[in-house]
């Protein structure tokens, strides 16, 4: 069954206006977790996916491009490729002996801009981003460009399932998703790539993934 925030959600809006900062053909560096590695969450995704797919209201997101969204580095055209270098090297040295995060994923979480997986607990996944967050200051000093993670509490780790193109009724979602039972799936993340993508086509996209191990080797 799926669930909401707060308040029930009566209707959806469109996920692609241009937040600050975005245009197109801008790039933007960040460290999140994607999914490559994370067969059964991909399967869980493609149940609630195949559940969704009649709804014209939504785009589904394609496999290549699902992902945890973590911490964002800076723009493209803001960071050196050099200091970019730096970047990499300090998330890497940070992330040698944190710990991977054991999260579980279950029902989806209906927002007025798309349909979201969870992820609990959300403590293992702030205490990464934190990590990534204090490497990029290091690595970029007084020019350090990445907006600081929110407090613990405000902080919802989730991966998302479709993004909302144009405005809408939420009942066709809720109805939709309604008829799925799934089970939790537990995964454990390995991995915290530096991607560089934009959303140039409807949709977030990435061009380059550098890994970046999690813990011991």
């Amino acid at each position: 069954m799926p669930t909401t925030d707060d308040a029930h959600i009566e209707s959806v809006r469109s996920h692609w206006w241009w937040r600050p900062g975005w245009r197109a053909g801008r790039h933007l560096y960040a460290c999140h977790l994607t999914l490559d590695d994370q067969p059964e969450l991909r399967e869980l995704i493609d149940n609630y996916q195949g559940a969704l797919a009649h709804l014209e209201t939504l785009d589904l997101i394609p496999p290549g491009s699902l992902h945890l969204t973590m911490q964002r580095i800076g723009w493209a055209d803001e960071v050196s490729p050099a200091e970019l270098e730096v970047v990499a090297e300090r998330i890497a040295d940070r992330l040698r002996d944190a710990p991977r995060p054991v999260v579980t994923v279950h029902q989806p979480t209906v927002w007025d801009e798309a349909v979201v997986l969870k992820v609990l607990p959300a403590e293992p996944i702030y205490a990464l981003r934190l990590a990534v967050y204090q490497a990029i200051e290091a690595a970029l000093g007084p020019k350090a460009l990445p907006v600081a993670p929110p407090a613990p509490g405000q902080f919802v780790p989730h991966v998302s399932v479709a993004y909302v193109n144009s405005e809408g009724p939420a009942e066709p979602v809720f109805d939709a998703l309604s008829h799925v039972r799934q089970p939790p799936v537990t995964v454990t993340f390995r991995v915290a790539p530096m991607l560089t993508f934009h959303r140039d086509h409807g949709m977030y996209e990435w061009t380059s993934a550098v890994p970046i191990p999690i813990g011991p080797r």
